[in-house]
């Protein structure tokens, strides 16, 4: 046990020693977002079929009011925004819903699946809506809004259902620690950008387009 302990501080005194770099820290991002790509690709698969379910499945009379009240409220709060309001708003709404399904998914990576179901019938609803006012054409306007969002959530929420997986480590409490760093570094190398990217993104378009 004291030679474990030991060897970790040596390994601690050698990182101080290095000092940071950006370079390696992005280097271990990726290498953790490539280890963890069949949660991520897992996520994916959950989402569009839940998209698939939205579109093609009316939801009953409740259902459906309940959407409309989600959405009629959204546009109420974003309703007189100026266009950079509206990046403050998504981008913070967005890294809520991120941060919240990446780190909450150390509950048997439960919160994760859930949201990715959610989101994915609500875009699917959205979607379905859409089509039957103005044809399939308008698709094409919702793929600049996810050009950078929806990675950013897959990721997000792909990393949330890898840290549920700890437990069934054989070392869970080393398992945890190393899911949790690794996870909190890719969400503010990778997720963090691509989520302010896509904010500016998003934003800037509802604005000159209302």
């Amino acid at each position: 046990m004291r030679t474990k302990i030991k060897k970790r501080v040596e390994m601690k005194k050698l990182d101080l020693q290095k000092g940071f770099s950006l370079r390696e820290e992005y280097s271990k991002s990726w290498k953790y977002l490539v280890e963890s790509k069949r949660f991520i690709f897992l996520i994916i698969l959950f989402f569009f079929l839940s998209a698939i379910l939205g579109f093609l499945i009316p939801p009953s009379e409740i259902l459906s009011d309940a959407l409309m009240d989600l959405l009629k409220e959204l546009v109420e709060k974003t309703q007189g925004m100026n266009g950079f309001e509206l990046i403050v708003f998504i981008f913070f709404n967005n890294l809520q819903t991120s941060f919240s399904g990446m780190i909450f998914g150390f509950l048997f990576g439960i919160l994760p699946i859930v949201a990715t179901l959610i989101n994915g019938y609500i875009i699917g609803f959205v979607s379905s809506m859409s089509v039957n006012l103005k044809g399939f054409s308008s698709l094409l306007n919702l793929v600049p809004h996810g050009i950078f969002e929806l990675p950013a959530v897959f990721i997000s929420l792909g990393l949330g259902l890898k840290f549920g997986s700890f437990i069934f480590e054989k070392n869970k409490a080393d398992s945890f620690r190393n899911f949790f760093w690794n996870s909190i570094r890719v969400f503010l190398l990778i997720v963090l950008p691509l989520l302010l990217i896509a904010a500016i993104i998003e934003g800037s378009l509802i604005f000159l387009l209302s």
